[in-house]
C-alpha cells in the first residue's frame, strides 16, 4: 500500500496556517508560536506568493539586524518554492524535501494550495507504511 500526500494530508487534517504578505514579522512569528508551526504560507490576494519559515527569520532578520516589528513578511519570504501534488508518493517527496534541502511542501492542486505537509509528516507516513509491510510479512510467514 503506497501513501499518497492526500493519505498524508487525511490523516493529518487540512488545517495549515497563512499570512498575508504585507503582515510584520513579528505578527507572523506570533502566529507560529500560537499554533505550534515552523512555516506559514505567504498569501497576497488569496494567492499562494511564498512561505515563511523560522529560517528565513534567523537568517534575513536576526542576522541582518532587520526590526521584526517594522519588517513586513515580503521583505523576507522564501519566493521559490518547491511544491508536491495529492498524488505523489510519499516516497517522491521525502527524495524532493532531501534533494532540495527544504522542510515543507505546499501541496497544489489544479493551482490551488489545499495543504501543506512537513518533513516529519514525511517521515511519520513512512515509518507507518513500513510497519504495515512488516507486520503483513510477520503473519505471512506465520502463516496466518
Amino acid at each position: 500500500m503506497v501513501k499518497t500526500v492526500r493519505d498524508v494530508l487525511r490523516s493529518k487534517g487540512g488545517i495549515m496556517y497563512s499570512v498575508e504578505a504585507d503582515a510584520t514579522v513579528l505578527s507572523a512569528l506570533a502566529l507560529m508560536a500560537q499554533e505550534d508551526v515552523g512555516a506559514l504560507m505567504v498569501m497576497d490576494s488569496g494567492s499562494l506568493v511564498g512561505m515563511l519559515s523560522e529560517r528565513d527569520y534567523a537568517r534575513k532578520v536576526v542576522l541582518h539586524g532587520l526590526s521584526s516589528p517594522m519588517t513586513k513578511v515580503r521583505a523576507i519570504m522564501t519566493r521559490d518554492i518547491y511544491y508536491t501534488r495529492p498524488e505523489q508518493t510519499v516516497e517522491e517527496c521525502m527524495a524532493l524535501v532531501t534533494e532540495k534541502r527544504c522542510r515543507h511542501l505546499p501541496v497544489m492542486e489544479a493551482d490551488k494550495l489545499v495543504g501543506l505537509i512537513s518533513i516529519g509528516d514525511l517521515v511519520k507516513a513512512s515509518i507507518a507504511e513500513k510497519e504495515f509491510i512488516i507486520g503483513q510479512l510477520e503473519n505471512y510467514i506465520k502463516g496466518g
